[in-house]
């Protein structure tokens, strides 16, 4: 073997990877702390000190195993600060002869790693992340160039293919899809359980970004960093989640609660997303739990989570490849409002947004429905310019990464992607949000009232939304309803309610 230069991102520690299964003298491992990932877009501070702090950790388990490592911190002397100065200085200092890396899961990375391979003078060589259940063009394969996919086709397949809660050739239960079972209020029926934290003492990492003058937003007791940093503490997240969360994930997997941010949720996202945690060993373990468990388990709490891994997270990955560049440039509506301020503190009148916004502030994490249904359906609705969001989103939610975040975001959440996430926009009325939380009746506003004082912002914008936008979505089969009640709505109800989504839209930073 060749003197060789191995990459690892920040997001690949993965034990399991082939690369790391045999120590071999010839082989130097690399990974960095660079300003440059610190710089393309503004992070919540959890998530810096979090990649830190895991990236330490996989640096000093590869050293214990045996394996040579070159850690570049942050604040080290000689760090150029930059992906491509950095691995032309080490190759020439180490006299490397072949260069390898990973896969990236972002297309700028993916991208700056071919020209950086080019300008090399030595031999380079690509590999697997060995992470995912699919190929990269997996998915635009699957739906052979059709300007819509459709998610649930794609999960069906992968079921098949990978035999998950299967009988055969049919599904376990003879259904595919237990949706309309998880679509639940939390009722009180059931204890909640406290997510599973750890205590992380990041205040030494937090000192370094700071003399380093890193900018972030967000903040948080530096000492009780709760995240899981280690593929030990990855496996406990999922082993507590199994044991405690699952029996009523699915059920509550939709509802929210303003007092518990995480319901039944396994906040296994992160691990996940840096590779502590593959998605075959999490399915894995869900299912052995369940067929152990069948007394206390239902079929739906399972497939809901698995439809989540092997389904939603895969297929949101495909529909990346298939369509960067320019998926992150999309925006079907033309949408240019600028993000309100009150978006990076949360200070609103609106309940269900300052609950949302807080806790994705002070935690760097919030569910689905929080993110789709209550921050990014305020977004759409108010017509926020989805390049906005989009920064927004990346750099809030630890477990963003552009390839799983820019596709839920631009694509489900602000359909700026004209369709080939969504079938249809998601956009809600205050109704919806009362039907799945208690954020309504704590709020300034009257959730049921569409203009007048105290009127819901959400009502009268949810009508201003499908009114301006009628010649892009009337003829969409799957909001038909939306547009008939809308031509049934009296004249005068009409005026007053588009009056008030005007006076909202021009004051969106009062609200």
């Amino acid at each position: 073997m060749p003197k060789t230069l191995r990459l690892i991102l920040g997001d690949q520690l993965n034990s399991a990877h082939s690369w790391l299964q045999h120590t071999n003298d010839e082989a130097t491992y690399l990974m960095l702390e660079i300003m440059q990932e610190q710089e393309y877009v503004m992070h919540n501070v959890q998530k810096i000190l979090a990649f830190f702090g895991a990236m330490r950790n996989f640096a000093h388990h590869l050293t214990k195993a045996g394996h040579r490592v070159i850690y570049l911190n942050l604040d080290d002397q000689g760090n150029e600060q930059d992906l491509e100065k950095n691995i032309k200085k080490i190759i020439k200092k180490e006299k490397i002869e072949l260069f390898e890396y990973q896969l990236p899961d972002e297309y700028r990375l993916d991208e700056q790693l071919k020209d950086i391979c080019k300008g090399l003078n030595i031999n380079t060589g690509v590999a697997d992340t060995e992470h995912f259940l699919t190929e990269r063009m997996e998915v635009h394969d699957f739906f052979g160039g059709k300007k819509r996919y459709l998610m649930e086709n794609f999960y069906r397949h992968m079921r098949s293919k990978n035999h998950i809660l299967m009988h055969g050739d049919e599904p376990e239960g003879d259904r595919w899809n237990f949706d309309a079972d998880n679509r639940n209020k939390y009722d009180g029926k059931v204890p909640l359980q406290d997510a599973l934290r750890f205590d992380h003492d990041v205040s030494s990492l937090k000192k370094m970004i700071d003399k380093m003058g890193v900018k972030y937003f967000g903040g948080f007791d530096e000492e009780h960093l709760p995240w899981p940093l280690s593929r030990q503490e990855a496996l406990k997240v999922l082993e507590y989640f199994c044991e405690h969360l699952l029996p009523h994930f699915g059920t509550y997997e939709d509802a929210m609660l303003q007092e518990h941010s995480s319901l039944f949720h396994s906040r296994i996202s992160f691990a996940q997303n840096v590779k502590l945690i593959s998605p075959a060993e999490i399915v894995g373990k869900v299912i052995s739990h369940y067929q152990s468990n069948k007394n206390k388990i239902s079929l739906a709490q399972v497939e809901g989570y698995i439809r989540q891994v092997i389904g939603w997270r895969e297929f949101m990955r495909g529909v990346y490849w298939a369509h960067m560049p320019g998926y992150d440039q999309k925006n079907f509506f033309g949408h240019k409002t600028e993000i309100p301020h009150w978006f990076w503190d949360g200070k609103t009148k609106m309940n269900c947004l300052n609950k949302c916004i807080t806790q994705s502030l002070d935690e760097a994490w919030a569910h689905h429905i929080q993110r789709l249904m209550v921050i990014g359906n305020f977004a759409l609705l108010a017509g926020i310019d989805p390049d906005h969001v989009d920064a927004w989103y990346l750099g809030i939610y630890i477990d963003a990464i552009q390839w799983v975040e820019v596709t839920n975001t631009r694509g489900m959440s602000q359909f700026a992607d004209g369709g080939i996430v969504g079938s249809k926009p998601y956009v809600a009325s205050a109704a919806y949000i009362n039907k799945m939380s208690d954020h309504c009746k704590h709020c300034h506003y009257n959730y049921k009232a569409r203009h007048g004082e105290k009127a819901c912002p959400f009502n009268s914008l949810y009508w201003n939304f499908f009114d301006r936008n009628a010649d892009k979505l009337e003829k969409n089969p799957r909001i038909g309803m939306a547009y008939v009640t809308l031509k049934k709505m009296k004249p005068d109800e009409k005026e007053k309610t588009m009056l008030q989504a005007e006076t909202y839209l021009n004051n969106l930073n009062e609200l």
